[in-house]
């Protein structure tokens, strides 16, 4: 996509609804080569997807456990990895994992934080597609509620 489009993409109507900015669409699913882009006219989430935001770093903290559960059969959330906080390297189609992000290593909302103190879980499971996750049966049984209180 041009940088001119992806402009008018990211700045138009449509940027002023919270479910485009809420999945960073135009920025890191369409088009990871714009992150800057998103940033900037971003209305939503880009302050907490990229950003350091003191109140919500201090909820964050407050977590006992971050339970991250994704597979590579999803099919919609791409890179799959994101759901475990993996993410595209700039200007490339490698995925780099959690502890390679800038927002980890700075420690910019708390998550590398969680993870040096053992807090956070990670689930890799394949054969789940992405409309599975909420109602498949061994998903809850075997991720989700060995974690509920």
């Amino acid at each position: 996509m041009s940088v001119k489009m992806f402009q008018l993409e990211v700045t138009g109507m449509v940027s002023h609804f919270s479910p485009y900015s809420i999945f960073n669409i135009s920025a890191t699913i369409l088009d990871p080569y714009h992150q800057d882009l998103y940033n900037r006219y971003g209305k939503f989430l880009s302050v907490l997807n990229n950003g350091s935001n003191p109140v919500f770093k201090s909820n964050f903290l407050k977590l006992q456990r971050l339970v991250l559960v994704g597979g590579p059969d999803d099919g919609v959330i791409t890179p799959w990895q994101s759901s475990q906080f993996g993410f595209y390297d700039a200007n490339s189609e490698i995925i780099s994992p959690m502890s390679s992000q800038d927002y980890y290593i700075q420690d910019l909302f708390g998550l590398r934080t969680l993870d040096t103190s053992g807090r956070i879980t990670f689930y890799t499971v394949p054969g789940i597609q992405h409309l599975e996750w909420a109602r498949n049966q061994d998903v809850f049984n075997n991720y989700i509620e060995p974690w509920l209180d």
